[in-house]
């Protein structure tokens, strides 16, 4: 009965999070539109409403061209797994209410789909056999290493300090004053990572149209090329109430929580406004020079925190 229960439970959140991923893009074009002082969607519906199922049922009612050289398995399956390690990594947040309420080690299952989503990417670019694709897919692969790392040291620097994997301890521990307020240059750092992780710009290097011709997805068409999409405009999502949790508190059946997590969205889309595309080398150098060392100062600080904050107890 319980087990009906949590499958109901997120099988409703699944339709939520579906539903969410349509009104983000109708959002990032409106946003779009006024940054860069012209019409965003406003046909569609009243003032462009309509607009994401329009997008929608276009998408997945076009033809679906398949490259006939293509291993087709792998090509076919990609964009699928793709998007359900994107909902499925739903199921590591802290709901307090129907679903798991309590998933002790939260943050490394939200590793354990982070490192695999890697291999959509990698098969999507790899089974089009297009050297376009391969060669998008092959530069996004290497840029993942980069940043997975230091998104790896900030969330071991929050664990050491909270003394655990789960996610609630952190809602626990930002009682009386939120982290970002304790580590705003980490804050940063993380935000900086996840727009690298989600392909946002100014690091979207995996799907640089300017450059790739769209990259690992070149290949795709009609429903695959939207089901890579919603996964990333889910990605998104997902890492705006992350960042919420780790960094600005609050339990997620308060208002306000949602209110922040919007504005986290938000800030996604004002950056590709306002943010030129980078230089992939760019990227690499600051991954690895800047990021690395933030994080790993902060890890040792944290360490040392830790041992402070003990030895005032033990002695």
């Amino acid at each position: 009965m319980l087990s009906s229960v949590i499958f109901m439970n997120y099988l409703v959140l699944l339709i939520c999070i579906l539903v969410s991923v349509a009104f983000v893009t109708l959002l990032e074009r409106k946003i779009l539109g006024f940054i860069q002082i012209r019409y965003g969607p406003n046909k569609v519906g009243y003032m462009g409403i309509m607009q994401p199922f329009s997008d929608a049922i276009k998408l997945f009612t076009k033809e679906q061209t398949i490259p006939t050289v293509s291993n087709f398995l792998a090509y076919y399956f990609s964009p699928v797994f793709s998007l359900f390690l994107s909902l499925l990594i739903w199921i590591v947040l802290p709901y307090e209410m129907g679903l798991m309420s309590s998933f002790d080690l939260s943050i490394l299952f939200f590793f354990c789909c982070l490192s695999f989503g890697v291999y959509s990417t990698m098969i999507a670019g790899w089974s089009s056999n297009c050297k376009y694709s391969l060669l998008g897919s092959l530069r996004a692969v290497a840029q993942t290493i980069s940043y997975e790392v230091s998104l790896a040291l900030i969330l071991l620097s929050y664990m050491i300090l909270i003394g655990g994997f789960n996610l609630n301890l952190f809602i626990e521990y930002q009682f009386n004053i939120w982290f970002i307020f304790l580590s705003l240059p980490l804050s940063l750092v993380w935000f900086s990572s996840v727009l690298a992780e989600t392909n946002r710009t100014p690091f979207d290097f995996a799907e640089g149209e300017s450059e790739l011709v769209s990259g690992f997805n070149t290949e795709y068409s009609s429903g695959g090329f939207a089901l890579i999409f919603m996964a990333e405009y889910a990605s998104i999502l997902f890492m705006s109430v992350f960042f919420v949790i780790i960094f600005l508190g609050g339990s997620m059946i308060s208002f306000f929580f949602f209110l922040k997590s919007v504005f986290i969205s938000f800030g996604f889309v004002w950056v590709r406004g306002t943010l030129p595309r980078l230089r992939y080398d760019k990227l690499m150098y600051l991954a690895w020079k800047s990021f690395l060392p933030v994080s790993i100062n902060y890890l040792i600080f944290f360490c040392g925190l830790k041992v402070f904050v003990f030895s005032k107890f033990l002695f």
